[in-house]
């Protein structure tokens, strides 16, 4: 299997060389932490495993999965679900965030795309029918879905265009893999639809302003619910608000802070819009946070390069670099999975569903 390298940017052993950092903070039971000593949400978990298994640390991958399958909850108000933030030795944060429980099947079916194991696919279907059952129940009558659960199961009172966004994409990646198992959906395709129709047009009140947030802006674009034909214009729109050229993309409009994480998604999203010299240019910056050991730190603040939160390398932002990488180079047999959305069930018109039904 050909590994992740983008040439004349940076090589693959370079690249396993940051994934290995990964593995190497990988705690036995297979969660795996931001950094040492530190905690672990589930969503940038699943982000950590795909990067392992698309730099060949199947095993450690699977762990994680696995570590996720006996994390599941089975009963009570997360039944299905799983906590926002776990430590070694128990919860941080009890609340159920939807978002982070849905992603498991973006995870399930990057790794289904990474190694075709059948087994794999049917050992983990379960957890991810439990999964996206529990995150529907908080879908509102308009197509949004609640940001989350308190511990003793009452929903946030709103929904979040970043968190449905990334929805949008791990449910059609669970209807992929209903598809694929025999075990058809319908019910959560209605859901997609409506889901989507709500990102695209996004009617006033539908979703929590969080203008200031750099992944409001690319996350409708990354996710895949907008026309593909519109996005390089949409990004545009907001370009200058949010990159800071040849550096990255800030995390919030009003700080110089460029995190690598988010000029990685974005530079995804520039290439799902088909600017591969802007996909380019992003990525380039997010190196700038990738130390000589392979490490990544978190973000810089600019001017000046200033490490921000002091010398923090991460777990999830050697994965972004690494998806990021995989993405641009078409290397690994899933890297098509967050920039060719076509390889994934259509998303039905529910305004041809509406005028049908009329």
């Amino acid at each position: 299997m050909p590994l992740p390298e983008v040439q004349g940017i940076i090589d693959a052993k370079d690249l396993q060389r940051t994934a290995s950092t990964i593995a190497e903070w990988q705690l036995p039971n297979g969660m795996i932490p931001w950094f040492p000593g530190g905690h672990c949400d589930p969503w940038n978990h699943v982000e950590a495993a795909m990067a392992l298994a698309c730099t060949g640390h199947l095993d450690e991958a699977e762990a994680a999965y696995q570590w996720l399958l006996e994390m599941q909850l089975d009963d009570g108000p997360g039944a299905g679900g799983w906590h926002q933030y776990y430590l070694a030795d128990g919860i941080e944060d009890p609340k159920f965030d939807a978002n982070v429980i849905a992603y498991i099947a973006t995870g399930v079916w990057h790794h289904w795309l990474m190694t075709r194991d059948r087994g794999f696919l049917e050992h983990m279907w379960a957890s991810v029918d439990k999964a996206i059952e529990f995150v529907l129940r908080l879908q509102t009558s308009s197509g949004p879905i609640l940001w989350a659960r308190h511990e003793d199961g009452t929903p946030w009172s709103y929904a979040l265009l970043t968190g449905s966004s990334s929805i949008c994409h791990s449910l059609r990646c669970a209807i992929a893999i209903g598809e694929e198992l025999g075990h058809d959906r319908p019910d959560w395709e209605l859901s997609l639809a409506h889901l989507a129709h709500a990102i695209r047009t996004q009617p006033e009140g539908a979703f929590a302003p969080k203008e200031r947030w750099a992944m409001d802006w690319y996350y409708p674009v990354l996710s895949g619910a907008l026309d593909a034909e519109n996005t390089f214009s949409y990004l545009e729109t907001q370009r200058e608000k949010f990159i800071i050229e040849g550096h990255g993309v800030r995390c919030v409009s009003d700080q110089d802070w460029v995190t690598a994480a988010e000029t990685c998604e974005c530079a995804m999203a520039y290439l799902i819009a088909g600017s591969q010299s802007d996909a380019l240019t992003l990525f380039k910056g997010a190196l700038e946070m990738r130390q000589e050991d392979g490490k990544c730190l978190t973000g810089l603040v600019h001017p000046g390069s200033i490490s921000f939160p002091e010398n923090e390398c991460t777990t999830y932002t050697a994965a972004a670099i690494v998806l990021a990488a995989d993405a641009i180079s078409g290397s690994s047999p899933a890297s098509s999975l967050f920039v060719d959305h076509s390889s994934l069930p259509d998303i039905i018109d529910i305004e041809t569903v509406v005028k049908r039904r009329d």
